[in-house]
């Protein structure tokens, strides 16, 4: 199974947006951690220009979007509802920071539709809408500055639920790690050259060679550092010819 398959499932309610490029910014947020429901609340402004600017090619889920009359609309078919706001309320629903609802809220949606609803621009949620949800989120944020743009909240909640998926950046096939045989080639090519050099006494050699695998090691070589530091190498005992690492 596909382990951001999840995603699928996570749905973006946008409650009276005023300003539409925030509709638009919102939808780029979603677009880019491969989420792509969205239903928008009364929004103030839909359809405007500055939401197609904004969104920066996610047509897709604008085509796919729902404007609803109600909250309870948007959120007909959900089995867990986020209400995600920076600010604490006097009622009887669990608050957590992000990546904790995120964690949450994909363990649902394994199986059944999960909404993170944000507020208006100005006001946030309101008491009545928060109410209508299971959780409340929070992202941690300054205490002497905690306004948060809506699109920025929904990017970061986003991140956080894509991470939740377990989702890692592939592999950079350019930057490939050396393997254990190519390492030591390299270390056995380094000995033998600052052996050549005076450097190392053989006779003494102390932990020259221990303490210097130890500073490779943290670097974790890869394959063209590997290259380059036997060339280096080379290039030490025969500096007038270029010589391939043996």
């Amino acid at each position: 199974m596909n382990p951001l398959q999840p995603l699928k499932n996570i749905r973006i309610v946008l409650c009276g947006t005023a300003h539409p490029g925030n509709i638009g910014a919102a939808a780029r947020a979603m677009r880019t951690m491969g989420i792509t429901d969205l239903a928008l609340v009364n929004p103030q402004r839909y359809p405007d220009p500055q939401v197609l600017w904004m969104a920066a090619g996610a047509t897709d889920v604008l085509e796919a979007a729902r404007v609803c009359a109600t909250l309870g609309e948007a959120l007909s078919g959900v089995a867990l509802a986020v209400a995600c706001s920076a600010r604490r309320r006097d009622i009887a629903v669990p608050m957590l920071d992000a990546r904790a609802a995120a964690t949450e809220a994909v363990a649902v949606a394994q199986q059944r539709t999960v909404a993170l609803v944000f507020g208006n621009e100005t006001s946030g949620l309101s008491n009545d809408e928060v109410g209508a949800c299971n959780l409340l989120a929070s992202i941690p944020v300054a205490e002497d500055f905690w306004s948060l743009n809506v699109a920025a909240a929904v990017q970061v909640f986003c991140y956080e639920l894509r991470m939740a998926c377990g989702a890692a950046l592939p592999p950079d096939k350019a930057q490939a790690l050396a393997a254990h045989d190519e390492v030591e080639a390299f270390y056995e090519h380094l000995e033998r050259t600052i052996i050549a050099t005076g450097f190392l006494n053989p006779a003494h050699p102390r932990k020259l060679m221990h303490r210097l695998r130890r500073m490779f090691a943290r670097t974790r070589l890869q394959v063209e550092e590997v290259n380059i530091l036997r060339g280096i190498l080379g290039s030490v005992t025969a500096p007038k010819g270029r010589r391939k690492p043996e």
